[in-house]
């Protein structure tokens, strides 16, 4: 009886606070499950010498894999046991799916429908407005990801067997890369990861095709799965997300090409079609999966611009991406077009987009930025490295993307400590935690007159 008042009391309190503020909620959630996962692996058996991980080597791997990051102050493949490896697994899991989504998850499994309150969870995670579609967003997020991740490591199970792996070997590490892949994460179960592979289209073509559907995010699946023979019909999100992110792949892949084509450290070595095959990959991404196959930290100063731009641009919204997302940039080129042109309205495969949609836009880029150049100076100032190594892993722990020069483990703790508030904040968004942090919205009732300054 004292358990069932207890579970009353509890399921009373989620209620109430996700009607009052569910992105404070989401915050507290996120946050608890962080700190599960760094529980488990500070176990003495989740590391491969059977040592207890240092405090910060268990919050930072686990952050990490929440936040589907891929960042790491250890070589994962070599550092952790099976059993911290599957914790890790789990924490990518749990994390590409969203915390919000696996709670509506388990309360669809335990009422056997979704309530009001789940459905307005999920709503908040994944930015579906539509509250009668949240059930069937649900079974996608479920079915979708778990068919593309069996699909990913049955193509991919073969060639590990080919190669003279066991079974269990190959296909553990078929699912370990395939589960990496959709959901954005970067972490590779084996020392060298995919670096003996860089040239092979069987290995790598999978894992661009996963992460690039991760990335567009579960609105955007759902709707091409509704309607994919009618993709005039498609929604502006998806119209916009699809366009977008085909377009920062194609200029990413082009300009990799470009300036590492003679790169004898990165891409000169490599054949003709290696050298097109990496070039994809690495266009591919930054867009906030993490996988190289090429050392970061040999790669020119240009192309690590280049994967600034991209990682900070991320993925589509809802999805296992980072960044500002690719629809924020997309709305901020539109108002550049329509400024341009002189149109009043901004406009996009026939629709009009309100002036309201852009506002939330330039918050995010401006806020996005803003943190950049905040922990960027604390990291500058706290491990005195240059810009160039510091702005990149500060954009890639944001963006939740994974990519690295090589620093992060040489970095001190209070340095590593920053990157771990990057990847919660980049994960639960600055939009979210600035809901979370608002007391109160305020509704004015009286407005002052309308003046337009001077802007240029």
């Amino acid at each position: 009886m004292a358990g069932n008042g207890l579970a009353a009391r509890w399921r009373d309190y989620v209620d109430r606070s996700a009607r009052q503020s569910p992105a404070r909620l989401a915050l507290g959630v996120f946050a608890l499950v962080i700190l599960s996962f760094t529980v488990l692996l500070s176990a003495p058996w989740a590391t491969a010498s059977g040592h207890r991980a240092p405090p910060v080597v268990a919050l930072f791997t686990a952050t990490s894999a929440t936040t589907v990051t891929g960042l790491v102050v250890v070589p994962t493949g070599t550092y952790w046991s099976g059993w911290g490896l599957a914790v890790i697994l789990l924490a990518i899991k749990v994390g590409g799916l969203g915390v919000m989504t696996l709670a509506s998850l388990l309360g669809l499994a335990v009422s056997r429908r979704v309530g009001l309150t789940q459905r307005l969870l999920v709503s908040s995670e994944t930015h579906f407005t539509r509250l009668g579609e949240v059930g069937s967003l649900l079974r996608t997020v479920v079915v979708t990801s778990t068919a593309l991740e069996v699909t990913i490591a049955a193509v991919l199970f073969p060639r590990f067997l080919a190669e003279g792996q066991t079974v269990g070997s190959a296909g553990w590490h078929s699912l370990y890369y395939a589960i990496s892949a959709f959901n954005n994460a970067g972490f590779v179960p084996t020392a060298d990861g995919l670096v003996p592979y860089a040239s092979d289209w069987w290995v790598l073509a999978p894992l661009i095709v996963g992460v690039f559907i991760g990335s567009l995010g579960f609105p955007v699946i759902l709707d091409v799965m509704r309607r994919l023979r009618r993709p005039r019909s498609w929604s502006l999100h998806s119209k916009l997300t699809i366009v977008t992110s085909l377009a920062l792949v194609v200029a990413g892949s082009v300009l990799v090409a470009a300036f590492e084509w003679n790169n004898s450290k990165t891409h000169q070595p490599l054949s003709a079609s290696g050298t097109v095959l990496a070039s994809l990959f690495a266009g591919v991404m930054p867009r906030s999966a993490g996988f190289a196959t090429v050392e970061t930290a040999q790669m020119h100063e240009s192309t690590w611009l280049l994967q600034d731009a991209l990682m900070f641009a991320g993925g589509g919204s809802a999805s296992t991406a980072g960044g500002i997302k690719v629809t924020t940039l997309a709305l901020m080129m539109l108002a550049i077009v329509a400024e341009a042109r002189g149109d009043r309205d901004l406009e996009a495969f026939g629709r009009r987009i309100p002036r309201d949609i852009l506002q939330v836009a330039i918050a995010v880029v401006f806020i996005s930025a803003t943190v950049v150049l905040i922990a960027s100076l604390a990291m500058l100032a706290l491990t005195g490295l240059s810009l160039d190594v510091v702005l990149f892993e500060v954009i890639s722990a944001y963006a939740t993307c994974g990519l690295t020069t090589g620093i992060t483990p040489t970095l001190p703790t209070s340095a590593q400590l920053v990157l771990i508030a990057l990847m919660f904040i980049g994960r639960v968004g600055t939009m979210t935690i600035a809901a979370a942090l608002a007391l109160r919205n305020r509704r004015r009732v009286v407005r002052f007159p309308e003046e337009r300054p001077i802007i240029g």
